[in-house]
Formats: C-alpha cells, structure tokens, sequence
C-alpha cells in the first residue's frame, strides 16, 4: 500500500546531469523513469515539475548580464526540454505520460489546465508540468508548490541529491545532522534552505506537506512511497 494517492514529484534538473558537466545523462535520465514507472505500479498518481538547471537557469543568466525576465524565460524553455525528455524516457518504459506547459507551444505540449491535468491523473498517466508557472521571477519551487496545490496532491516530494533536511550543508559540514521530521515554522527560523521562500510559504499555508530525499540513488521513491523513513517531512 503506498502511503499517498497523489503527489508532486520535484525533480533537480541539475541532478539530470548525473557526472557530466552540462546536459542530460542518459543513465541518469533512464534511472528516474524506472523509478517513476515503479511508483506508477503501486496505482500513485503522479503529477511532476523537473527544473532547468541543467540547461540553463534564469538567476546565473542574469548574474552574467543576461535581462531576467529573458533569463527566467530561457530557463523555462530549459524545463520542456527535460520534460520532453522525461516524457520519452517513461513512453519507452511503456508509462503513459503527457506535458503540459504554462506557455502556449503547440504541438510541443498541451497548454496547462488544472482540469486537464487531473483527469490526466485520473486515468493513471503521468503528468508533467512544464515551463514553470509561465511568469519571470518565480522558481521551478514555486511552480512546484502552485501545481502540487492546484491538483491536491497529497505531499510534494522534492528528490535531491541529499537524503533529507540538515542542520546544515551536509557537503560542506560534516558535522551536520539529519532532521527525520521539521515543521515549516522551524526551517523559517533556522534558516534552511529546502525551498525558496514563495514555495515553502504556499506549501505551509495550503498545507503540503513536503518529503525531501535522495532521488539519485535508485529504488529511493519507491521506499518514500511505501512510508520507509530514509528522508525528512517538512510538515505544518
């Protein structure tokens, strides 16, 4: 029995890179479609925002002089492209799936919907939200957090490539600690970062809970799913 109906699945798209230094890895790509195709089996809909980061991301652009409002709006263009290359990844595995983006680009993706997306969901294909929220000045978090409320998901899972919430960075500091739960008025006063703050404010104000884990290492969605404590509930 799986621990959710329905979730928000946040993918890092600088996670798609796997060991390379730009682009997608196809190891990488496929390991994620496996384990998406696994959650499917246990009859989980899943809806899903990955990022762009891989590609290009809106805040670097405009660290190097890009505008960013044109920055924000290439890194959304970022995101089709790895959705695109989710949704082939998971057709191949034979897991029905379609995109959705929040910019008009017919035939690339149908123009998102809430209704669309939840009677997508209702028929068991996976859904993929694409281009973020459509608007400058909002994170692939924030798209995240916005579609996972539209569709009442029952908890967002933000796949990284750390197995939870610490005290602080794990890569940096060694003697940081792992937090099995926290509440969302802890990680403002701590002054962690799972989210940018728009997002984690619609998470705690719409009441989505937030499961952060490690998605690069496989057969991890498939343990959260099943309620296996590996990673940290960010909880009101």
């Amino acid at each position: 029995m799986a621990t959710y109906k329905r979730i928000l699945l946040k993918l890092s798209g600088e996670s798609l890179m796997g060991d390379q230094a730009y682009g997608i890895d196809q190891t990488r790509l496929s390991d994620y479609a496996e384990q998406i195709k696994e959650a499917t089996a246990l009859g989980v809909q899943i809806g899903i925002v990955i990022g762009g980061g891989n590609i290009f991301r809106g805040l670097s652009g405009a660290a190097n002089g890009f505008d960013r409002v044109k920055g924000d709006q290439m890194g959304m263009l970022a995101t089709v492209i790895n959705s695109l290359a989710l949704n082939s990844a998971l057709n191949a595995l034979g897991v029905k799936s379609r995109v959705l983006t929040a910019i008009r680009m017919e035939p690339i993706g149908e123009f998102y919907s809430k209704d669309k997306a939840i009677e997508s969901l209702e028929k068991g294909e996976v859904v993929i939200f694409s281009a973020g929220t459509g608007n400058p000045y909002f994170t692939t978090d924030t798209g995240s957090s916005l579609r996972g409320i539209e569709i009442n998901a029952d908890a967002m899972l933000k796949g990284t490539r750390v197995d939870g919430v610490y005290t602080a960075d794990p890569e940096k500091d060694p003697a940081a600690t792992k937090f099995d739960r926290i509440s969302f008025d802890d990680i403002y006063n701590k002054g962690l970062k799972v989210m940018d703050l728009t997002a984690t404010t619609m998470c705690k104000e719409n009441d989505l809970p937030i499961v952060v884990f490690n998605m690069d290492q496989k057969g991890n969605l498939l343990k959260v799913l099943s309620g296996e404590n590996i990673g940290t509930v960010v909880h009101a």
